[in-house]
């Protein structure tokens, strides 16, 4: 065999191996774009769902195995958040989806043409402070965090006008920026107070020496007191409940923010184990009690949320301190202010505790944004107070008071431009 013969062979069989590899090659490489390609068209999957918060404040977190692409909007009628997220699956547990707090329904499925959709409504207006898709710190998936907190109708209104200008639907990280991110110019508001009655419903509260229930004695005060402010015609007076209903207390914050109040005014009318204390005193909010008589107030009122077994648990670490730290300093400000006048006009008319204005930590004042006090009318315990709660004419010079004091923080507030 001459050389040529010899080369031409090896040409020929190296050829032969050349296109099997290149065959190969050509392979893998189809295999793999078809692998990604099946890899993007399979749905995300939506594996975990969560919420910690309360009426006031939530927040909601989904897991999702990769980078879900989702838009949202809100809805009125009922007030909803709604989020649209291409081509999911969900496989989460249906105990975990339960509403809770300012969430009162959840909703979720396929809209079909590869989109899926979560509804969540909330109970009454809502701000969405924030609406953001995170990757995970382990690496594993990504999720969807979303902070909401009570807001008023005008809000979110003005979120629904502001939504309108912006095609009605977009991404999260585009929109977080501008719903939800403080209150909005209202200088048609008129000075609003809500006026909430202690207990109701299966929590009666306290109960006097001779029989007379809590619950029925702020309901029927609470309602005296409304007429009253209503009948100045200058302000907008609201209660949390007008009927025997159990109201969770951070159901009545709720209803304060969301009505945009100016002021809440919380009664009650407690019983004490000290024998002879008798009189009204005001309470406002404070991280550390005035005295052990305060702090004992408090944590009997804070425990009324464990009637009918609902007990607040906030398993989220970051709303727990959210929460905790609701307190602002201008409105702690002006719950001091409103305090000191409100005892000033009381001790003119009706009979205080020694060293009426006090401080605790009562939830129901935790509004972050409404100045708030919580009165004690009298103590049940004691029969002198008990006969004076039942009295009219003692509920009508302690309604009177109340209503002066009003008029004259109402006037106060208006002389610094917040309204009136």
């Amino acid at each position: 065999m001459g050389l040529a013969d010899f080369t031409d062979k090896g040409c020929r069989v190296g050829g032969r191996f050349l296109c099997a590899f290149c065959l190969l090659l050509l392979l893998v490489v189809s295999s793999a774009f078809s692998a990604g390609a099946n890899a993007a068209d399979a749905p995300l999957v939506a594996r975990g769902y969560k919420m910690a918060g309360d009426a006031t404040k939530m927040r909601i977190v989904m897991d999702f195995d990769r980078e879900p692409d989702i838009k949202w909007f809100l809805l009125r009628g009922p007030n909803r958040l709604v989020i649209d997220i291409a081509n999911t699956r969900f496989a989460m547990d249906a105990k975990d989806l339960k509403p809770r707090g300012l969430v009162k329904g959840v909703r979720l499925g396929e809209l079909g043409e590869g989109a899926s959709r979560l509804i969540l409504t909330g109970k009454g207006p809502f701000a969405v402070d924030k609406l953001d898709v995170l990757k995970n710190e382990d690496g594993t998936g990504y999720r969807i965090a979303i902070d909401m907190s009570a807001a008023s109708e005008r809000e979110f209104d003005a979120a629904l006008a502001n939504q309108a200008l912006t095609t009605g639907s977009t991404v999260s990280t585009d929109k977080g920026g501008r719903v939800g991110t403080g209150p909005v110019s209202n200088p048609g508001h008129r000075f609003t107070v809500v006026i909430d009655p202690g207990h109701g419903g299966i929590d009666g509260g306290a109960e006097g020496l001779n029989g007379t229930i809590e619950k029925n004695v702020t309901l029927a005060f609470a309602t005296e007191l409304r007429d009253k402010l209503a009948a100045i015609g200058r302000y907008d007076v609201f209660m949390t409940r007008d009927t025997d209903e159990y109201l969770r207390l951070d159901d009545r914050v709720r209803i304060a923010r969301q009505h945009e109040a100016d002021l809440l005014i919380s009664i009650h009318a407690d019983t004490i184990s000290v024998r002879g204390i008798r009189g009204a005193t005001v309470y406002t909010v404070s991280d550390k009690a005035s005295d052990p008589e305060a702090q004992a107030l408090a944590d009997r009122e804070n425990l009324s949320d464990q009637f009918a077994g609902m007990v607040i648990k906030d398993d989220n670490k970051e709303v727990t301190d959210i929460l905790i730290d609701l307190i602002r300093r201008e409105t702690h400000t002006f719950s001091m202010s409103f305090a000191h006048t409100l005892v000033g006009q009381l001790s003119t008319s009706v009979g205080l505790i020694n060293n009426p204005q006090r401080s605790a930590g009562f939830k129901v004042l935790k509004a972050p944004d409404v100045p708030s006090v919580l009165v004690e009318l009298g103590y049940l315990s004691n029969a002198k107070d008990e006969a004076q709660l039942l009295d009219a004419e003692w509920r009508g010079k302690a309604a009177q008071s109340i209503t002066n004091a009003v008029a004259l923080f109402a006037s106060a507030r208006a002389g610094v431009g917040t309204g009136g």
